[in-house]
């Protein structure tokens, strides 16, 4: 396997610095110290968001053909290294080997995207002759950067989500800040390095690893244009709060439900739901956390879930037959195995798993879990699923709705009625068929409602929000 090197930068006005060591970063699994990072301390972000002020108009000169060519770069580079990005994200993020190669996967196909949509920035023409005092004029409109923007990823997916920020920018040409998350710095450091080959003007882009009060100048400070967050919601509102006049585009939590129907194809709908409820240890906004199953089938497909859920490989996430390796921290994982006691001490039934080991705990299904514990109402962010029974389609929906949370959706059923229905009534950002709530392609808009966020990503939608309409209207004289 590769490698990990004992220190690494952080990228200040698109350059490496290493104006400390300060930042000890662990490898997941082990508890043992992996390497360590620059810190970027106030002044280094105060630089930081100058230099993106020096480079926005830089940036927004830059012809289409010239961001898509940074872009075309950052693939082409992405796939040498497709083995160190991958190593990277197993080590500081305990991600199971084949989870990290598919995050390196998706980071290489937003890059893609955001390439192509680098030339697709359209306005459009617009007749203004409505009434008989507009007659012979004509409006046109195009999108214009917004300015400099800042960026706060989250630990969990550290290449793929850091991208959806990053990509974008650059197709839209803003400058930018970003703050990676402290626990997992790693895969933003290894974007800058390849940012940094590129012709990129001056202050277009930092990556600042930070303390999480750091992240108020992330935040605060007036010159940034647009904040993107992704995080946890009590984070997430805090920070806007704070942004002042910037526009704000937050992803945040959830506690995802499927529901499965007495018509839907059981074994599909096992092999999926078992991934997104466990696929890196749960630990995902759109993880399957509820799981509502119609009452003629849920016995069947209880014990076939608890079947699949024991035999999960629990382990080192280097090795390729781990599927669970470690929550991100021993912290949250006794969090987690508290609420998991919780509902039980409060009558719910523990199916199998609750075992706790340190940062590895086991994944876990319960039922009859009551209305008003953690483990229903609030989001487990790992492994963990609760199993309830519906007889009604229409009490099954009131039931994924009454949620703080409204990200996305899975429902397993043939029934184009019941889907059609859910399209129209489910409170959430997105809904998937006949697949779970944790399925998502990178060109989608994805993003949340409620608690959940606001705002959209994906390439071309997170563009949208990096721009500003600018008008233009002719009179032909």
């Amino acid at each position: 396997m590769p490698e990990l090197k004992d220190t690494y930068p952080l990228y200040l006005n698109g350059k490496a610095a290493q104006p400390n060591t300060d930042l000890e970063v662990t490898d997941k699994f082990t508890g043992k110290l992996a390497f360590r990072t620059a810190l970027a301390t106030p002044d280094v972000i105060e630089e930081a968001i100058a230099g993106a002020v020096r480079a926005a108009e830089p940036m927004a000169k830059l012809a289409s053909y010239e961001r898509q060519a940074v872009l075309d770069h950052c693939v082409k580079r992405f796939r040498e290294r497709f083995d160190d990005l991958a190593y990277a994200l197993c080590v500081e993020a305990g991600k199971p080997i084949k989870d990290a190669e598919g995050e390196v996967t998706r980071l290489i196909d937003t890059f893609r995207i955001a390439s192509e949509e680098a030339t697709r920035n359209y306005g459009e023409v617009q007749p203004l002759d409505i009434s008989e005092r507009a007659k012979g004029y004509i409006g046109m409109w195009k999108r214009v950067p917004i300015g400099p923007c800042s960026f706060i990823s989250p630990f969990n997916f550290p290449l793929n989500l850091a991208a959806h920020k990053v990509a974008p920018a650059i197709a839209m040409g803003c400058p930018f800040v970003m703050k990676p998350a402290s626990l997992t710095p790693l895969g933003a450091i290894i974007m800058g390095e390849v940012l940094a080959e590129c012709d990129l003007p001056e202050g277009a882009f930092s990556i600042l690893p930070a303390s999480r009060d750091g992240a108020d100048l992330f935040s605060t400070d007036e010159r940034l244009k647009l904040l993107s967050f992704t995080g946890s919601p009590e984070v997430g509102w805090a920070l806007k709060a704070k942004a002042g006049k910037k526009k704000v585009v937050l992803e945040l939590g959830g506690n995802a439900a499927v529901i499965v129907d007495k018509d839907a194809d059981l074994d599909h709908a096992l092999e999926r739901i078992i991934f997104g409820a466990f696929y890196q240890s749960g630990q995902s906004c759109i993880g399957v956390q509820r799981i509502i199953i119609h009452a003629d089938i849920y016995d069947r497909f209880k014990q076939m879930l608890v079947d699949k859920t024991k035999a999960l490989v629990s382990g080192d996430p280097k090795d390729r037959h781990t599927f669970i390796g470690p929550m991100i921290s021993e912290k949250e994982a006794k969090r987690l195995k508290g609420w998991i006691d919780d509902a039980v001490a409060a009558g719910a039934r523990l199916l199998c798993g609750g075992g706790l080991d340190g940062a590895m705990l086991e994944a876990t299904l319960i039922e009859d879990a009551p209305d008003g514990c953690d483990a229903v109402r609030e989001e487990a962010f790992g492994p963990l699923a609760v199993l309830s029974k519906f007889t009604d389609w229409n009490a099954a929906m009131t039931e994924v709705n009454d949620s703080r949370f409204g990200l996305q959706a899975g429902l397993f059923t043939r029934d184009i009625h019941k889907v059609l229905d859910a399209w129209d009534d489910l409170q959430v950002g997105g809904i998937v068929v006949n697949d779970v709530s944790s399925y998502r392609v990178d060109n989608m808009p994805y993003g949340g409602v409620k608690d959940s966020g606001l705002g959209r990503e994906g390439i071309r939608f997170a563009m949208e929000d990096m721009s500003e309409i600018r008008n233009m209207v002719i009179r032909r004289a």
